[in-house]
């Protein structure tokens, strides 16, 4: 694993928590940050939390020795 590798896995591992988060939250009924950037949170955290764990995956699979 390399450096590169470990941030994106660190993102990957960020935007998750932030989708599963969002989505407590929008079906609790009434989200402290509100509807609209709740679900755009969730919008754009379940996406980027797979291209994420895409890439590290990719970059580990590069350098592997």
């Amino acid at each position: 694993m390399t450096p590169k590798s470990g941030v994106f896995l660190a993102g990957s591992c960020v935007a998750a928590i932030a989708a599963v988060g969002s989505i407590f939250e929008l079906s609790s009924g009434v989200p402290d940050l509100g509807t609209t950037v709740t679900g755009v949170i969730l919008a754009f955290s379940v996406p980027a939390s797979a291209l994420l764990f895409y890439a590290a995956v990719l970059d580990a699979r590069a350098n592997q020795q």
